[in-house]
Parts: C-alpha cells; sequence; structure tokens
C-alpha cells in the first residue's frame, strides 16, 4: 500500500530538483519524472532522475562516446570512434575527477525503465541480458532483482512475452541501447568499470557509494597510465 511517503508534491520535487514549478510539470509531461496525480508525483522517479541528472549543469555524451570512455577506462578500445574523437574524449578523461560528473556524462549509453513481473519469470530475463553483476564490486547478489543491458530493438518483444507492467519501484531494470550488444557483454566482462556506472547512479546509498568509489579509482589509473 502506497504512503505519503511514496509521492511529492509539486513544490517538493521543485525544491529537491532545484527547479521551478513551471519544469517539474514540462518534466512529468516529457516522462522524466512520473505523475501520479495534479501535482502529486512519484518519489522513486523523481529521486532516479536527481541521482542520474545531478544538477543539470554536466553535459552527457552521446551513446557511442559514452561506450567509448566507459572503454577506455576499462583499458579496452573504443568502438567506433574515429582518432579524432578518442584523441578529444581521451584528453576530457583526464580532466575529469568527480566520479559523479562521470557518471551523469554517461547517462545515455542507454535508456533505463524499471518493471514488475511475476517473480517466476526473473531467472528467464536475466539469461536473457548483459548483466555486469553486483559481486563484482563486493555486494551482494539479490535473486529477486535482475538489472542489464539489452538491445534498443529486443525490449518490446521481452516486455511483451514476460507480461512485464512498467513501476517505478520495479524489481527488473532494462537498459536497452544501440550499442552492440557482443561489445557491451565483452566490457561487462572484461572488469569491474561497467558495474561501477551503474552502481553510481543506484538510489541505495551504500551501492552508489561502492559504484563511486570504484569509478574514482578507474579514473585515477587512467590519468596515470595515460600520462606515461
Amino acid at each position: 500500500m502506497a504512503t505519503r511517503g511514496d509521492f511529492l508534491t509539486t513544490q517538493e520535487v521543485s525544491d529537491l530538483l532545484g527547479v521551478e514549478a513551471r519544469q517539474v510539470r514540462v518534466l512529468a509531461e516529457t516522462g522524466a519524472i512520473t505523475r501520479i496525480a495534479r501535482g502529486i508525483f512519484d518519489r522513486t522517479s523523481v529521486e532516479r532522475y536527481r541521482v542520474e541528472r545531478g544538477t543539470g549543469r554536466t553535459r552527457t555524451w552521446a551513446e557511442r562516446t559514452a561506450w567509448g570512455a566507459i572503454a577506455m577506462l576499462s583499458n579496452a578500445a573504443p568502438l567506433g570512434l574515429g582518432d579524432v574523437q578518442r584523441s578529444r574524449l581521451r584528453a576530457t578523461l583526464r580532466e575529469i575527477t568527480d566520479p559523479t560528473d562521470l557518471a551523469i556524462r554517461l547517462r545515455d549509453r542507454a535508456t533505463v525503465t524499471t518493471w514488475f513481473g511475476h517473480r517466476s519469470v526473473i531467472e528467464h530475463i536475466r539469461e536473457e541480458l548483459v548483466v555486469p553483476g553486483r559481486q563484482r564490486l563486493g555486494l551482494v547478489e539479490d535473486a529477486a532483482i535482475v538489472d542489464g543491458y539489452l538491445p534498443t530493438d529486443r525490449i518490446a518483444n521481452l516486455v511483451r512475452r514476460f507480461r512485464l507492467v512498467e513501476d517505478t519501484t520495479g524489481p527488473i531494470t532494462l537498459r536497452d541501447t544501440g550499442m552492440d550488444i557482443e561489445f557491451v557483454k565483452y566490457l561487462a566482462a572484461f572488469n569491474r568499470t561497467l558495474a561501477a556506472v551503474d552502481a553510481a547512479t543506484s538510489l541505495d546509498p551504500r551501492e552508489r557509494g561502492v559504484g563511486e568509489q570504484t569509478l574514482a579509482s578507474r579514473l585515477e589509473l587512467f590519468g596515470e597510465n595515460d600520462r606515461l
């Protein structure tokens, strides 16, 4: 049963995000946050927006650039970037020291949606996703939760087959991307970087802290290696 704590008023959203009431309405109309009723918004959708978007002053990278940055931080070769793009991206990464800033820049690597489905389908869905895995970061896996990547052109079919219902608090997180899914799978298995990127925007403070700490280490290591 939903409680008052699950919802926020327009003024509360405005205060939390640091935007005017008019902008709150725009965010709801575009689907960035979820409106429950007139002047009432879903708290989880607002908190997720705040974690993923930050203050709005940080410019996000295009999908392919974001994956190129993840590859570089993983010490892997980027896919689909020219020499000039690689050089510029490398220079930008050298300048970033804040893992929160990095996580926001990487936001558009995939479109993130959360869903509810019968618990019996969780494992079947997990088998169809690229799941970086919490255990890579020393976090305990929850069998009742699944979070992973899939190609954008497959999400509608998966949702239909498993009769999923979009739910901001659902246990199924789908990250659909236009990047070559085999490349995503390679990065997920290569090291902890992709898992850390996902964790850095978690609504769970401990998980987010672990993700940010790992990203901070990857940024430091990248900077040191790139100067050699």
